[in-house]
């Protein structure tokens, strides 16, 4: 970790040195020499972080190095913002100035550019000696360091090369989930499939036992998403249980399970309640994952509720490290997950590392390859990560040094795991480094989408900017670099909810055990505020439960923090202005401050001129969140989310943005921001927008105003050209066809939802890089025909394809849908002129219960996955050989006919922050 962030603070300093600060000759003087010491420590760094693990002396010699350079790293954030501030008040005083000279004829207004204008933005001669004898004293501090360095006889080391492998279509990151364990899996599939007895005890309960890292979580999930295991069970529920045993949290957890949303109830008898309610009577299937706790007293209220409901064959697995937790829970059947056979485990190993690579050169690697699956001693996870290690080596020099690394000889807690992970991550570049070991301030077990991740990571600086590619973009491949290495793993449980990641219990516990106290996370029993000296160098404050926290001292004692997420329940102070170098900020169902019945952010946090992300995620859904003023001095600003955004004028001011989510668009708020704002923020590449606030409108009367303002306020829309996402939600006009639309030629998903009065699609076939379209609730819609290709008789042209790069194509809730048409007119179909979604590879049509057939057009594409729900007309005509569409679907290898609403659970959702 200090390697990674010593390379950050170098960047910062030769950033710094080679800008067009305008910095006095001592200023530079200072910064030149600090950039100096810290390259020549950066050289042995890397023998340094190895020997620390057996030499107390290194690891404190470490620290004090850490220490400065988090100093360092405050004070240049501070210069930084000084920067800043005065560009943003020269922007602001002729924002001023045009808005007092603004006409009725409405001006053409300014595009804004937050590249600073160094010779108007330069600090004053006391900002410069300020921060001088700052640098001055840290520099001092560092020469300690520095000479001392020479003590410990330190190897030089260059630092590794970055090297970013995007992972394979074919994923190689399972192999393991089967392999040695079939027979095993059998015997579990088959005492679930079990129907059981009148005196058997309801539920019947299974346990997986065996040592960490050894499968019993992959084991389960097999079992889990077994089909047979799913047509059994009409609830199947998964839970992760982790340490520290939280009742109400586990609880909360098998209620969003069964019902998709986060249960306000904090009384755990209420709780179980619910959880009988949801069940009812019906057979469930519930796993709790990774149990520890032995306390009785602890499993009784669950067990007491559970044999209330639910009927005969209902089936609890538990997971466990431990024999005792086995017999509290009262298993009827105990599975003891053995180590792997050194068989097994070399091919578990190998499939990994060898993957991709030409049989000749496995042979020459297969004798270090053997010998260092056997130092994985059968367990899967260590296997996995060794795999994925040496799957980037080619040579046999780099497969020897991998085996006769001193690493081995650590003994471990958890039986030699620790080694190979250490191999593993002493492999990866400074950047991912740390933001590998960052993931520890998640909670064991906690599951997380990608984008969360990477806004954090891109908050803290550890993402390198690589030419022209968006910062986020390359955390992106950070991500996948270290899920390819198998230091994450997908979560499967629960995909209608999008693709989420944890990391397995024993990569977390190693990767704390290299972690740094500048990332806190806090759950329920965790000691808030911590000792004052932590507090003052806390990075990153995580909030993952409610609490009555007292937030009035939250500036006071973490005025360094780059993160911060506030939950449930919890105010946001006046004070939070004062956090300089706060970067993210997300508010999650945070307390509401009303004004006029509105949801109003206060204007000081206006002041975080640093911000880059700001989340506004879950709050009630009912009333317009009233954004202040002043958000156009936010000039960092990448990414803003909510839901019924009011913004004000200015927001053209953010030219960083790349996500702008949830503005409510209306017609009644005359100080609201000009809607050709939009099409100045030139790097705008995802922005949704909402046109009616509250919950979604009922049918509308044909001469309501809101159809034709809608109408207009729609076309008066001029989004940036280089947008990619788009999503319309509550349009309740007729008709959707802006000029604009057309012009939008990166556009890759379009989401059109709850657009209720619309009685014709936009025409889109000719859009070119449209890879995803989705339509939700378009109740008047009764007829999808050729205005949707985007095409006329008189344009049409050989070789035309229409929607050449779609993929993903969803229809949802189109109540009074009877006609698909495509490429036709007349009922003639012109084959010899036009290609229909020639890229086609997933339909899913959900709840269009009038749709009376589907296009001949399908047969033509490459479907590889039709979904068909709730569709009964269409359903019986796509039935195997015998249904009048059948010649069109035929070719499809997976169809999908079924009627299970929580199918589209995540579609329909989707334009919820």
């Amino acid at each position: 970790m200090a390697g990674a962030l010593l390379s950050a603070i170098v960047e910062r300093l030769g950033s710094l040195i080679s800008s067009e600060f305008k910095l006095t000759v001592t200023v530079k003087e200072e910064v030149q020499k600090l950039e100096t010491k810290f390259r020549t420590i950066q050289a042995v760094l890397n023998d340094a972080e190895k020997r620390q693990l057996k030499e107390e002396a290194v690891k404190l010699w470490l620290d004090k190095l850490k220490g400065v350079s988090y100093e360092i790293d405050d004070v240049l954030d501070e210069w930084n913002t000084v920067m800043i501030k005065a560009e943003i008040e020269k922007q602001q005083k002729e924002f001023e100035e045009e808005e007092k000279a603004e006409t009725s004829t409405a001006k053409k207004r300014k595009v804004w550019t937050i590249t600073p204008n160094f010779n108007f933005s330069v600090p004053n001669l006391l900002q410069h000696l300020d921060i001088a004898h700052k640098i001055k004293e840290l520099t001092e501090k560092l020469d300690e360091i520095y000479k001392e360095r020479e003590t410990y006889g330190f190897e030089l080391s260059r630092p590794i090369e970055e090297v970013v492998e995007r992972p394979k279509t074919t994923s190689y990151v399972d192999v393991s989930d089967i392999l040695g364990r079939d027979k095993v899996k059998d015997d579990l599939v088959s005492i679930l499939l079990g129907k059981g007895t009148e005196k058997e005890k309801c539920p019947h309960v299974i346990s997986l036992v065996g040592t960490g890292g050894i499968g019993k979580t992959t084991l389960a999930q097999l079992a889990f998403n077994h089909h047979e295991v799913k047509d059994q069970f009409e609830k199947r529920i998964w839970v992760c249980v982790s340490e520290p045993f939280d009742q109400c949290k586990v609880a909360k957890a098998i209620i969003e399970a069964l019902a998709g949303g986060d249960p306000k109830i904090t009384e755990l008898h209420s709780l179980l309640e619910k959880i009988c309610e949801l069940i009812g009577r019906k057979k469930f299937f519930l796993v709790f994952d990774d149990v520890w706790t032995e306390d009785y007293a602890m499993w009784k209220p669950f067990r007491d509720a559970l044999k209330n409901c639910g009927s005969q064959g209902s089936k609890i697995l538990v997971t466990t490290r431990k024999d005792k937790v086995a017999k509290m829970m009262e298993s009827a059947n105990t599975i003891k997950l053995e180590e792997l056979s050194e068989e097994d485990c070399w091919l578990v190993f190998s499939k990994i590392a060898f993957f991709d690579k030409d049989p000749q050169q496995c042979e020459q690697l297969e004798d270090f390859g053997r010998q260092i699956s056997k130092k994985c001693k059968g367990l899967p996870l260590a296997a996995k990560t060794l795999g994925s290690l040496l799957h980037f080596k080619k040579s046999r020099e780099e497969w020897r040094n991998v085996l006769n690394n001193n690493l081995w000889e650590l003994e471990d807690v958890e039986r030699g795991l620790f080694a190979p992970l250490l191999l593993s991550y002493y492999d990866l570049s400074s950047p991912l480094k740390r933001c590998f070991s960052y993931c520890a301030i998640f909670p064991k077990d906690h599951v997380f989408y990608v984008d969360e991740l990477v806004y954090m990571w891109t908050a803290h600086g550890f993402v390198e900017s690589k030419g022209n590619v968006e910062v986020e973009i390359m955390a992106q491949e950070y991500f996948e670099n270290l899920v390819i290495r198998s230091l994450f793993q997908e979560c499967r449980e629960y995909i209608q909810f999008g693709t989420r990641y944890k990391m397995h219990d024993i990569v977390h516990d190693f990767a704390q055990s290299i972690t740094e106290a500048q990332h806190l996370g806090y759950t329920i029993g965790s000691q808030f505020p911590p000792s004052t000296d932590r507090s003052k160098n806390l990075r990153t404050v995580i909030f993952f439960n409610h609490g009555d926290y007292n937030m009035s001292n939250l500036v006071q004692n973490f005025s360094r923090l780059r993160v911060l997420t506030l939950q449930f329940g919890m105010e946001l102070p006046d004070t939070i202005g004062n956090l300089i170098h706060l970067r993210y900020l997300d508010l999650y169902w945070c307390e509401e401050r009303f004004s006029c019945g509105k949801w109003v952010l206060p204007e000081t946090i206006c002041n975080l001129c640093n911000l880059q992300f700001l989340r506004l995620r879950h709050v009630p859904i009912s009333q317009p969140r009233i954004l202040p003023q002043g958000i156009g001095k936010l000039i960092n600003l990448r990414l803003l989310i909510g839901y019924n955004l009011v913004i004000p004028r200015g927001i053209g001011r953010l030219t960083s943005l790349r996500t702008l989510n949830g503005v409510l668009i209306s017609d009644e708020d005359s100080k609201g921001c000009k809607l050709e704002e939009l099409k100045i923020l030139h790097h705008l590449r995802d922005l949704s927008l909402y046109f009616n606030k509250g919950d979604s409108p009922i049918a509308l009367a044909p001469n309501d105003r809101r159809i034709q303002s809608n109408v207009l306020m729609l076309n008066a829309l001029e989004p940036p050209q280089g947008l990619e996402k788009l999503r319309i939600s509550k349009y309740v006009g007729t008709t959707m066809s802006p000029i604009w639309l057309a012009s939008l030629t990166n556009l890759k998903e379009l989401y059109l939802g709850h657009t209720i009065e619309l009685m014709s699609l936009p025409p889109l076939g000719m859009n070119p890089c449209l890879e995803s379209l989705t339509i939700v609730f378009a109740h008047r819609l009764k007829k999808v025909g050729v205005e949707f290709l985007g095409i006329e008789s008189k344009n049409k042209k050989e070789d035309m394809k229409i929607f050449p790069n779609l993929k993903y194509l969803t229809f949802y809730g189109l109540f009074e849908w009877e006609e698909w048409i495509g490429g036709t007119r007349g009922g003639k179909e012109d084959k010899d002129c036009i290609t229909i979604m020639p890229c086609l590879q997933k339909l899913k049509i959900h709840k269009c219960g009038k749709l009376k057939s589907l296009p001949d057009f399908l047969r033509t594409t490459p479907l590889k996955e039709l979904e068909i729900g709730d569709c009964q007309i269409i359903k019986k005509r796509c039935r195997r050989e015998t249904g009048e569409d059948w010649h069109n679907i035929s070719h499809i290898p997976i169809i999908k006919l079924a009627d299970d609403p929580e199918v589209m659970t995540w579609e329909i959702n989707n334009d919820l922050p």
